[in-house]
């Protein structure tokens, strides 16, 4: 059950001042990170009611020990609690502004489930995010004459292909106040870091753009894209597209459309979250890796501190460098501020692929897109739903969900659309609504406070494949249309669509597939529709080859 905000500890044998010294480590660690709880007084290698051994620590001791032992001091709240027979004391960290260190120096981290030790660099960092400090509003040592003409051709370009008007009209500026009007040239003319980073030359790696034939293949083409970023920005995303494939769907409207393995506009979002809030200081470019099945986007440094995998979606926008993000979505390379994740697994599940993942680390963050042929199935179901929910994320992840498990409820979808029970419920209650009529509570649950929902009949039998418990083998298939024709002599779409929760489309492939097997053959006069009639063709099972394979 520990989590990054819940530690527990057990006490050491070596008496109070050790156990004191084990819980002010977690305490800082705690602080350091979200802030959280350490429990005293629970064993790691129990479960159960044994799990609660307890603890005699005095909780004003244990309060004074921690401000003692930390630097900064932390102060934390403490309190005994009896459990389970046994008094445990919890101890209440609050998230601190400053970075908390040992007497050697030492500043741990939560990350995860784990303390990890920050180096000095790593402390420096996470000191900037926790002040708001911003790295790339400070002056660099580049002048206005360092700009290279190129890149702010390639800036004009971008911004003259935007619909704001007032992007366009910047476009039409003179260098000078181009540059100031994003933020990238101080009034002394010297260059902001971010206008360094954007518009002038570099002997270090931007990005690099890795491409391998398989996710664990060595790399057939390298690509070091170094600076202006404005100019690798833009030779990354053509290096991706140039390899993008294309899947045709069309949709019941007859609107055709085609489909990306990997949907540009989340690729996009990815590698601008990585440049715009990558940590500055430790050198490293950002990279690509690039393969049919995967496409990763991995950056220097960990998440801004206060923001993490589980609460990404959620989390009120916190640019790490605030000018440069600024520059760049100006620029048009991004989304409006905090709109970037949710276009990610907007554009991701839209396509009918898995959410993107996001890892945080120590030291990079990734992104990681499962690319592939999309489930053509899901985009088109979803383009027969009110223009709003093809939209909207939480509708889009509850989907996605039942895709892969037959019911959720509220507490099971929060932490998936990293909201609170109560959103989590209300989404599942719009979603089952005949306006929308996605998803039903099951029977059962009806009047529990967080019924279980599933698919509807008619979802169910749109989606057909892309809802993976749903699936059947072939020889499930045979022995059902060979067990049915055997009873009733006959067989037509509306039949094999009853049998298998199919649509039209599903069932007419299945009897295609029967035909050109020499399974079925047509019976009727009819040749079109859902009411021709299939029986018994030249490879039909016959009675008796059925009875002696029932009795092998």
């Amino acid at each position: 059950m520990e989590s990054e905000t819940l530690d527990f500890k057990e006490p050491s044998r070596d008496g109070d001042k050790a156990t004191s010294k084990l819980v002010a480590d977690a305490a800082m660690c705690l602080a350091n990170a979200r802030g959280g709880n350490v429990v005293v007084g629970i064993r790691d290698d129990a479960g159960g009611a044994d799990a609660f051994s307890g603890t005699k620590i005095d909780a004003d001791y244990l309060k004074q020990r921690i401000w003692a032992l930390s630097n900064p001091s932390l102060s934390v709240d403490v309190e005994p609690v009896d459990v389970a027979g046994a008094r445990l004391v919890v101890v209440r960290v609050p998230e601190s502004a400053d970075i908390h260190a040992d007497p050697q120096g030492r500043a741990p981290r939560r990350v995860g489930a784990e303390c990890h030790g920050m180096t000095p660099m790593e402390q420096q960092r996470h000191r900037e995010d926790r002040r708001g400090v911003d790295w790339s509003a400070r002056p660099s040592d580049r002048a206005l004459d360092d700009v290279i003409g190129d890149a702010l051709t390639a800036a004009r370009e971008l911004m003259r292909n935007q619909p704001d008007i007032e992007r366009q009209r910047l476009a039409r500026l003179e260098n000078r106040d181009l540059l100031r009007a994003l933020g990238a040239l101080r009034d002394d003319d010297r260059l902001t870091r971010a206008g360094e980073i954007l518009f002038c030359a570099s002997d270090d790696d931007q990005i690099v753009y890795l491409h391998r034939p398989t996710p664990a293949g060595e790399p057939d083409d390298i690509r070091r894209l170094k600076g202006p970023l404005v100019i690798a920005f833009r030779s990354a995303m053509e290096l991706v597209t140039a390899r993008r494939r294309l899947t045709a769907v069309t949709f019941a409207s007859g609107q055709q459309v085609h489909l990306e393995d990997f949907p540009t506009i989340a690729v996009r979002e990815a590698l601008s979250n990585a440049v715009a809030h990558r940590d500055y200081h430790p050198q490293g470019p950002v990279t690509i890796a690039h393969a049919p099945q995967v496409l990763e986007v991995s950056s220097p440094g960990s998440l801004v501190a206060g923001v993490t995998p589980e609460n990404i979606l959620t989390h009120e926008p916190k640019p790490r460098n605030a000018a440069l993000a600024q520059a760049i979505r100006m620029l048009g390379l991004a989304e409006q501020l905090g709109a970037g994740i949710d276009r990610m697994f907007r554009e991701m599940l839209a396509a009918g692929k898995d959410a993107p993942a996001i890892e945080s680390l120590p030291d990079q963050v990734r992104v990681s897109f499962v690319g592939g042929a999309p489930n053509t199935r899901i985009p088109a179901y979803l383009n027969g739903l009110p223009v709003e929910e093809r939209e909207d994320v939480d509708a889009l992840i509850a989907l996605s969900t039942l895709c892969h498990r037959k019911t959720v409820d509220a507490p099971a979808l929060a932490p998936l659309v990293q909201k609170p029970e109560a959103s989590a419920q209300a989404a599942l209650e719009r979603l089952a609504q005949d306006s929308v009529g996605m998803l039903e509570p099951t029977r059962g649950t009806i009047r529990s406070r967080h019924p279980r929902y599933r698919l509807r009949e008619d979802a169910l039998r749109a989606l057909g494949t892309a809802v993976r418990y749903n699936r059947r083998s072939p020889d499930e298939v045979d022995r059902k249309v060979v067990a049915h024709i055997a009873e009733y002599g006959r067989i037509t779409n509306r039949t094999v669509r009853n049998l298998f929760d199919a649509d039209v489309n599903r069932a007419r492939d299945i009897l295609r597939d029967l035909v050109a097997r020499d399974v079925l053959v047509k019976t009727s006069k009819a040749s079109r529709g859902p009411t021709v009639e299939y029986g018994p063709g030249p490879s039909f099972p016959s009675r008796r080859r059925r009875r002696e394979g029932g009795d092998a």
